[in-house]
């Protein structure tokens, strides 16, 4: 009998095995993880305590309702979110002292100044063991890390060998369009192999997607090479720069007046973050979100010194292509990008992502099966 010849196509079919069989417990843990992550917000949300505000005539000044916050000991309050729907709560941010890092979010009444400290959910210890093993894998981020990193590049070439696997040897209409549906009619091994295959090529640009920018949080370099090849800093939080005295003499503005300039310049329906003046940054810095925009994430920043002048406006529409692109690559890995629609996507393309290693063991499995039958025989 005539040996057959170790075709390009087999060799690609051995890398998919073997680095599919070496990565799958990682994979599955890493995309299980990210399943549950995909709607991180909403989850902790569901699970958190329900503030309900009943809408009266009139809201309650920011100075009022900080003046309210102090008084009742919570610290020092460092900004707040201005929600655009009327029925929810304002979101302050109160630290105990001034070099505490994060400090915490208070909810208040805007109608009644009424106060309601966010506690700590079950949903949130559960979500951060999520983050963490999706992360690092619950280890010390200096060996979870660059496990996960390397797992993901594995899953990339996944990816693509998966595609070049999906044609058929002889593309023809007939042999391709079988590729795009699941036989349920079959025997359990077919209906197997057609859940990894067809399943597999629906997720695999999103996976493909996925890896190209989670790969940012696990190698340095990469996220450097990938900000000089689209030609600005990938993750870059910084803001501009001012010269602005400590010793400000000009007459101060209250924060209430300080909100309708940067509302004005700001002139549209969204949500509104305000960071105050600090020992840091003496000035207003303003965040806000058109709720007409085509993705809830793109925000127009607005700094301000403390007498309302009007120091810079980023508009984030008149930021660079390459410039937007490295501002969005966290929303584009998570699904956040295009709100609900693209976090339903992300969803089930990490569902069929967890299922993968799990199908394609199985395949190997019933293959390792036949081989050894025909040896026996």
């Amino acid at each position: 009998m005539k040996k057959k010849k170790y075709s390009i196509r087999k060799f690609i079919n051995d890398i998919h095995l073997w680095l599919g069989l070496g990565s799958g417990i990682i994979l599955f843990l890493v995309c299980l993880s990210g399943t549950f992550l995909a709607f991180e917000k909403e989850i902790k949300s569901f699970f958190s305590e329900e503030v309900t505000i009943e809408v009266s005539s009139e809201k309650k000044s920011i100075g009022s309702l900080s003046q309210t916050l102090k008084a009742e000991n919570n610290g020092i309050v460092t900004g707040v979110t201005i929600p655009s729907k009327a029925e929810e709560a304002y979101v302050f941010s109160v630290k105990k002292d001034a070099n505490e890092r994060r400090g915490s979010q208070v909810l208040v009444n805007p109608y009644t100044a009424s106060i309601h400290k966010v506690g700590k959910s079950s949903a949130d210890g559960f979500m951060f063991s999520m983050f963490r093993l999706h992360r690092w894998l619950l280890l010390d981020t200096n060996i979870g890390r660059p496990i996960v990193g390397i797992a993901t590049i594995i899953f990339l070439l996944l990816s693509i060998s998966g595609i070049v696997l999906w044609f058929p040897k002889k593309v023809k209409w007939k042999n391709l369009k079988q590729g795009f549906k699941i036989k349920t009619n079959a025997n359990w091994k077919r209906i197997n192999h057609d859940l990894h295959n067809t399943l597999g090529f629906y997720a695999c640009i999103v996976i493909i997607i996925m890896c190209l920018t989670g790969l940012c949080w696990s190698f340095e370099g990469y996220r450097k090479g990938l900000g000089t090849l689209i030609g600005t800093e990938v993750f870059n939080r910084s803001s501009p720069q001012f010269d602005l005295d400590k010793t400000f003499e000009k007459e101060l503005i209250p924060i209430d007046e300080a909100i309708t300039i940067a509302n004005k310049t700001l002139n549209y329906n969204g949500k509104l973050s305000v960071s105050f003046p600090n020992e840091r940054t003496n000035y207003y810095v303003f965040r806000k979100t058109n709720d007409a925009n085509w993705s809830p994430v793109t925000t127009d920043n607005l700094y301000m010194d403390p007498s309302g002048d009007i120091m810079a406006v980023e508009r984030f529409s008149d930021k660079p292509l390459n410039v937007q692109i490295a501002s969005l690559i966290k929303p584009i890995h998570t699904g956040e990008i295009f709100g609900t629609f693209s976090k339903l996507i992300y969803f089930l393309a990490c569902l069929i992502a967890t299922s993968l290693p799990i199908t394609g063991t199985i395949i190997w499995l019933n293959k390792l099966k036949k081989k050894r039958k025909k040896a026996k025989a």
